[in-house]
Order: structure tokens, then sequence, then C-alpha cells
């Protein structure tokens, strides 16, 4: 499985990092199907790096043809001028392994709990950031993913 694999080769790399989109609502407990994983590192240069070199380790690699370094020193001008929000990766021999790394987030400023998944644990973005961000990007998919996650308290 997809996540199982990047969580032990960020583990390995020594990146910090949680999970976040729509494999966070389903592991939160809420009903969604979802291809891509979507996560969220600390912004900090040397995690991008480690994150990049983690992700070519299980045969993934970018979208776009900037590295690690790139995707960090010029992050906000991607974003204002890019709409760019996500650096994305894909593994040519199975194009169904795609993975998404959030970059309009810092996982510094995020509240993370461990969920199980299978017999290891997974830090997953808690329900409260996950529903702002959702709440943030705004899109048809976040919306109805937080009326999802809040309807879980009921």
């Amino acid at each position: 499985m997809l996540i199982s694999r990047v969580a032990a080769a960020f583990r390995k790399g020594g990146v910090p990092f949680a999970v976040v989109g729509g494999y966070a609502v389903a592991l939160h407990g809420a009903v969604r199907g979802t291809v891509d994983l979507d996560l969220i590192l600390r912004l900090r240069r040397k995690d991008f790096i480690a994150a990049a070199e983690a992700l070519a380790g299980l045969g993934l690699k970018p979208k776009l043809p900037v590295t690690a370094g790139e995707v960090f020193d010029f992050r906000k001008e991607y974003i204002a001028r890019k709409n760019l929000v996500a650096w994305s990766f894909w593994n040519p021999a199975d194009p169904s392994e795609m993975v998404d790394v959030v970059i309009t987030h810092d996982l510094a400023k995020m509240d993370v709990v461990t969920l199980r998944l299978g017999g290891e644990g997974v830090p997953v973005v808690s329900r409260k950031d996950l529903i702002a961000m959702k709440k943030e990007s705004a899109r048809a998919q976040d919306l109805e993913d937080v009326k999802a996650l809040e309807s879980l308290d009921r």
C-alpha cells in the first residue's frame, strides 16, 4: 500500500510529515475515496530535499522539472504566480501511485494525531486543522469533506 511505503521511507529518511487530503479524511473515519496521497511537511529546505530523496527511492518522480531546493526557495512565488498548491510526484511504472506534497501549509503549525492503518501508526493532521485547511481551499470536494468530518461529531 502506497501510504505505508511512503511512511516507512519518510521515517527512514528522518522526514517529519503528516497525511492530509482524502486519505486523512478517511483515516479520521469519514467515507472518502481518493487516489493520490497528500502530505504536509515542515517548511524547511532540508525536509523538502529529504522528502524528494525518499520519494525517489520509491520510484516516484516529480511531475514538474524542478528540484526540491527550487520548490522550497521559490515556494511563495509558485503559489502566488502559478497557483501551485502542491508539489506532485508519480510513479512512471504505476501511474496510479501519486503523492502530492502540499506547499501552502507548515507542518510545524499543525496539530498532528497518530491514527492506525493496518498495524501501524500514521501521522495525520488533526480533524480540526484538516477542516480548516479544507475550508480555506473551498473546492467543492473539500467542502463535502468538511461536512463529512463535522458530521463525525454528531
